[in-house]
C-alpha cells in the first residue's frame, strides 16, 4: 500500500471510531427493520445507515456492494457523511470499482459541505494527482480548511501533512493557498448563518 494510500485509510478510520459507528452496532432487530423500511421509502439518514450495516456488518451479512447501493442513494440526496463514505468506496474499490475521479467528485461534495475527513482526503488526492491534475495549492488549501476543522491525532496528522506539503511548495503558493483557504472557510461560515 503506498503511503499515500495509507494516509488516506488512516483519515477513514478516524471517521469509523465515531460515535455513530458505536450506536449502529447497538440497536435491535426492530430498529434494525425500521431502518430497512425507512430506507426503501427513501430516507436519506436510513439509507446511510443501511449503508453502515451492510459496509460493517452489522445485523446484516457484510457486503460491499450492497453498501454502496445504499449509500449512493442516501449521497445523491445529499447526506454528507454518504457522500464521504461512496468517495472512500471508489478510491479503495470496495463493492466499486475503484475509480479516482468518481472518488474526487462524491469527496469534493461532502468536503464543500464541510466533512473535515473528506476535505483531508481531497487534498491528498490533489497532492497525488489522482483524479485530477496535481495541484499542490488545492491540496494545501484543503488541508488548511481540513486541519481547522480537525481535533486530536486526526488534526495532528493533518497538520504533519500540511507541514510536509509547504516544504515542496514555493511561498508564492503557500500565501496564495492560505488566502484560498480563508476565503473558502469565510464563505462557507457565511452559508451557515
Amino acid at each position: 500500500m503506498t503511503r499515500l494510500r495509507i494516509s488516506v485509510a488512516f483519515v477513514a478510520l478516524v471517521l469509523l471510531g465515531t460515535p455513530w459507528a458505536d450506536a449502529t452496532a447497538q440497536t435491535t432487530p426492530s430498529e434494525a427493520e425500521f431502518i430497512q423500511q425507512q430506507a426503501e421509502q427513501g430516507d436519506a439518514e436510513a439509507q446511510f445507515h443501511l449503508g453502515l450495516r451492510y459496509s460493517f456488518g452489522y445485523e446484516l451479512p457484510q457486503n460491499d456492494v450492497e453498501a454502496a447501493v445504499w449509500y449512493r442513494k442516501a449521497a445523491d440526496q445529499g447526506h454528507v457523511v454518504a457522500q464521504f463514505h461512496l468517495g472512500y468506496m471508489y478510491d479503495f474499490g470496495q463493492g466499486v470499482s475503484q475509480d479516482d475521479a468518481q472518488a474526487m467528485a462524491w469527496y469534493s461534495r461532502a468536503a464543500v459541505q464541510g466533512h473535515t475527513s473528506a476535505q483531508a482526503n481531497l487534498a491528498v488526492m490533489y497532492s497525488a494527482g489522482q483524479g485530477v491534475p496535481q495541484n499542490y495549492v488545492e491540496s494545501y488549501k484543503w488541508r488548511s480548511v481540513a486541519v481547522s476543522r480537525a481535533v486530536g491525532e486526526e488534526k495532528e496528522t493533518l497538520v504533519e501533512a500540511l507541514d510536509s506539503l509547504a516544504q515542496v511548495m514555493t511561498p508564492e503558493q503557500t500565501t496564495e493557498a492560505q488566502r484560498l483557504a480563508r476565503e473558502w472557510q469565510a464563505a462557507f461560515d457565511a452559508r451557515q448563518e
